[in-house]
């Protein structure tokens, strides 16, 4: 039951400047055991940080949000197994190569069937099914061509409900919309354009208690990925 949002400007912005946001959509998203955020910074490189307790209770997400960022991944993590807790399952997942971010939400199906392989060649590093796919778009990243398609190949080889999201190194964000027990959003703060899950209501809830200041709402159909 994680939640996940990309968030893109034209501008820089402050990051903290969705942290109201951010909490409520780990409150009434049930989160709250692990969370983290990726974003691009001003010589055009990905940073990251990530807590294996709440965003609530994380005093580093004060330094986080004196940053300026132009696109941003956060991701809030409810897992499955209460057993994956711990650092090495704590999303955004970074690309070795500094080519993107990776975060999931929900379930990657088959995720077993591919585990042992990167176990034995030593790619795996905690127990989560997010890691194996982790892994699997790192090899799959260059082959597939663009990233919404990457994200569809990635959806339909381990299956599964699976919203998945990616923050590139150019600063695009892409959220795919493949859970259909947690829906998705796309909506404008000012000139902040964010596409978010939304708190496993399958309604239009998320307006009423985590963004109701929302503009331009509208919801991502399933299968395909938005863009920003």
């Amino acid at each position: 039951m994680c939640e996940q949002y990309v968030a893109r400007a034209p501008e820089p912005f402050r990051i903290d400047a969705l942290w109201d946001f951010t909490e409520r959509l780990e409150r009434y998203g049930i989160a709250g055991f692990g969370w983290g955020a990726t974003w691009l910074d001003g010589n055009g490189l990905l940073r990251s940080h990530r807590d294996i307790g709440s965003f609530v209770d994380d005093p580093g997400r004060e330094q986080v949000g004196r940053n300026e960022t132009r696109a941003l991944l956060v991701h809030l993590r409810r897992p499955s197994k209460f057993s994956t807790i711990g650092p090495a399952d704590t999303q955004p997942f970074d690309d070795p190569a500094g080519r993107y971010a990776f975060s999931h939400n929900g379930e990657l199906k088959h995720h077993e069937a591919h585990r042992a392989a990167y176990r034995a060649a030593g790619r795996l590093h905690g127990k989560a099914d997010t890691e194996v796919g982790a892994r699997w778009l790192e090899d799959e990243w260059a082959a597939a061509g663009s990233v919404p398609a990457v994200l569809g190949k990635l959806h339909d080889t381990f299956g599964g409900h699976a919203n998945l999201a990616v923050l590139t190194s150019a600063g695009e964000a892409h959220h795919y919309a493949g859970n259909d027990e947690n829906p998705v959003f796309s909506f404008d703060f000012g000139s902040i354009r964010i596409v978010s899950t939304g708190m496993y209501s399958l309604d239009r809830s998320v307006f009423k208690y985590v963004a109701p200041a929302a503009t331009n709402r509208a919801i991502v159909p399933l299968t395909r990925t938005a863009s920003i």
